[in-house]
């Protein structure tokens, strides 16, 4: 059985979340949770908090047990951009695009 956690408008670009998300691709949620814990990626935290909401939903509404929870997919994809403007030379105004990203976290008992 499959469970899901979705967190939307992280205030991370992809480029620097996916690394985290592939180093806990395939394994324990037990040990996905220290790799997340343990790192000083500011991605991690991001992380962290999605496989805990997905060991939560796994045992509140699925009744399995966490221990048994493998890391199917973790994965961030693109969100939407917040765009601002900076002050350029001459009162011209330059665009600034400041990324989104959601993190999708698939825990399986198989």
């Amino acid at each position: 059985m499959e469970v899901k956690a979705i967190a939307r408008n992280l205030r991370i670009s992809v480029r620097k979340a996916r690394p985290i998300a592939r180093r806990v691709q395939g394994l324990k949620l037990a040990d996905a949770l220290a790799v997340a814990d343990f790192s000083t990626l500011k991605a991690a935290r991001f992380l962290a908090a999605a496989l805990r909401s997905a060991a939560a939903n796994a045992k509140n509404n699925n009744n399995l047990d966490p221990e048994t929870l493998t890391v199917k997919k973790a994965v961030f994809d693109e969100g939407s951009r917040m765009k601002r403007y900076w002050c350029g030379a001459r009162g011209s105004a330059k665009p600034i695009q400041k990324k989104l990203s959601h993190v999708t976290v698939v825990l399986t008992n198989e």
